[in-house]
């Protein structure tokens, strides 16, 4: 598979090799700028282009956001987390009528009540990752003179290429964030034939082969084999509809500068960048996504700092030494996951990234299916355990959505109270299910500074919604049991 530098040339605009020589620094280049100390919070380094060279004049930013607010917030809101979810469950436990019982530990009629609690396990990861405080560099100043040695900063927005609009809105987003700081390139990487010309594009030739890796990851591996990576290098993942705002870029900048201990990291995906509220079931479905970021993966990119849980494949940091170690030339239809376990297994460690991307919801509920599907299949197919554990449990919310269903009726049909133990479990459980999914439409509005009377009116229109989520994630599972995907699905965005 090794190549050499003239073999590998771009579609237009000369060797690859040329481009990849045009944008590496020198160590000299990179030292004139790392001197000094700033305060990250600020974001005030001297050595830094200044902010109003990074938008040309007369040009529309659309890659805004509320970066730091949120941020900041977050910051604090891990007590609001425990206090609200806490009371919630007290609250409908001892004061909200249920036909609780106190003189019996077990009935039969607790048997068609366990699906109440199969999403325990879930739900108690959750809790604990949102009751610890949630890092960020919140009033920490940086030692410019410890900073690791960053030669390029490659933040690469991966799609297929047939989408032409898709490439040129994230190109327009994102092609002014060279100015932020000389180390960042911004690149686009698609395949053949859909090289685009004005932008700098990185398309895949046809001929390129891996042993067993497909579509995106090959691309990402031709990419790897082309730009010869060292330790200097760091690559920030993104998908086609990806948009990460100024101050993100200059959050994942200090990542790779100053956390010494932590070879790659991720930071917290929304989806509200097109079409925000459009469709108000795939809005309220993927805030579930959002909240699992700020819950479950911030437990384990701010305390576990190994993938426990996965990896997502957008908003993914990653050193040279890591990709040249690893390599993308993986099997599986879930292949961000798969290169997270294999660096785990080599040592490499990951950290949060304390920065924000802005992505967008499926379009239309057979691209939610087929979306889900993918990574409940790729997931369940890695030949680890903990993804097998993983996907068992998320199998299990099939059987906990039936098994809710059946106990309405099979308790209206036979009248057996709940002992309270039991309905204490599943008065948990549901509270941090309907917090999770107003956490997630709270801090997208957040982002997106909508009025706050907005904001209240979409909480109870979450809470409803949320129940058909619930059904739309089921369904999708079941999709994935019947008819597993023969390949890799591309959903319309």
């Amino acid at each position: 598979m090794d190549r050499s530098r003239d073999d590998n040339s771009s579609l237009g605009g000369g060797t690859l090799g040329d481009q990849h020589d045009s944008h590496r620094n020198s160590k000299d280049s990179h030292d004139m700028f790392g001197n000094g100390r700033f305060d990250i919070e600020s974001q005030k380094p001297t050595s830094r282009l200044p902010p109003s060279l990074a938008t040309p004049a007369g040009a529309e930013r659309t890659n805004t956001g509320n970066t730091r607010v949120v941020m900041d917030l977050l910051s604090e809101l891990w007590i609001v987390h425990i206090v609200v979810i806490l009371a919630g469950t007290y609250g409908m436990t001892f004061y909200l009528p249920q036909y609780y019982v106190d003189d019996q530990m077990w009935n039969y009629g607790c048997y068609w009540k366990l699906g109440w609690i199969l999403p325990l396990p879930y739900t108690l990861i959750c809790f604990l990752g949102l009751a610890l405080p949630f890092r960020t560099p919140k009033h920490i100043v940086r030692d410019e003179s410890t900073a690791r040695r960053v030669d390029n900063l490659y933040i690469l927005t991966v799609t297929k290429g047939d989408n032409r609009e898709a490439v040129m809105r994230a190109w327009n987003a994102h092609k002014h964030l060279e100015a932020l700081d000389p180390c960042i390139r911004v690149h686009v990487l698609t395949d053949e034939p859909h090289f685009i010309e004005g932008i700098n594009c990185f398309t895949c030739p046809k001929s390129f082969k891996t042993a067993q890796s497909k579509y995106k990851a090959r691309a990402l591996e031709w990419y790897r084999q082309t730009m010869r990576y060292t330790k200097y290098d760091w690559v920030l993942h993104l998908d086609e509809e990806s948009v990460i705002d100024d101050e993100s870029v200059l959050r994942v900048v200090d990542f790779a500068k100053h956390e010494h201990e932590y070879h790659w990291g991720q930071g917290v995906i929304l989806y509200n960048q097109y079409r925000y509220w459009t469709n108000w079931f795939f809005t309220v479905a993927d805030a579930i996504r959002v909240a699992d970021d700020l819950a479950r993966f911030a437990l384990q990119y701010s305390y576990f700092h190994r993938p426990i849980f996965g990896a997502h494949g957008s908003f993914l940091l990653v050193n040279g030494e890591v990709e040249n170690t690893i390599t993308w030339d993986l099997g599986s239809l879930t292949e961000d996951y798969q290169f997270a376990t294999h660096a785990w297994e080599r040592g490499f460690k990951c950290g949060k990234i304390a920065g924000l991307v802005r992505e967008q919801s499926p379009m239309d509920f057979i691209g939610f299916l087929k979306q889900r599907r993918r990574w409940y299949v790729g997931i369940r197919r890695l030949p680890l355990l903990l993804p097998k554990i993983w996907a068992f449990f998320w199998t299990l919310g099939i059987l906990a959505l039936y098994g809710t269903i059946a106990s309405v009726f099979l308790g209206i049909w036979v009248p057996l109270g709940t002992p309270r133990w039991f309905g204490f479990l599943k008065d948990f459980s549901f509270v941090n299910f309907v917090y999770l999914y107003i956490l997630g439409i709270f801090i997208q509005d957040l982002d997106k500074k909508v009025n706050p009377f907005i904001i209240i009116l979409r909480v109870p229109t979450t809470i409803v919604f949320q129940f058909f989520a619930c059904v739309m994630e089921a369904l999708a599972v079941m999709y994935g049991v019947i008819l597993p995907p023969a390949d890799f699905d591309v959903i319309k965005k």
